[in-house]
């Protein structure tokens, strides 16, 4: 029981970093496109 306890106590700062990864939105590196990335296959081209 107590290795479960002390299990549970060092994931909380691993968690507690995910989320704040998770909760900030950094900016990509370089330069950006304004336009949307394709989400579904396109097709044959023409």
């Amino acid at each position: 029981m107590r290795a479960l306890v002390a299990a549970a106590i060092g994931m909380i700062p691993v968690l507690l970093v995910i989320l704040l990864f998770a909760l900030v939105d950094l900016p990509p590196d370089g330069p950006t496109s304004p336009q949307p990335l394709l989400t579904a296959d396109p097709g044959p081209q023409k």
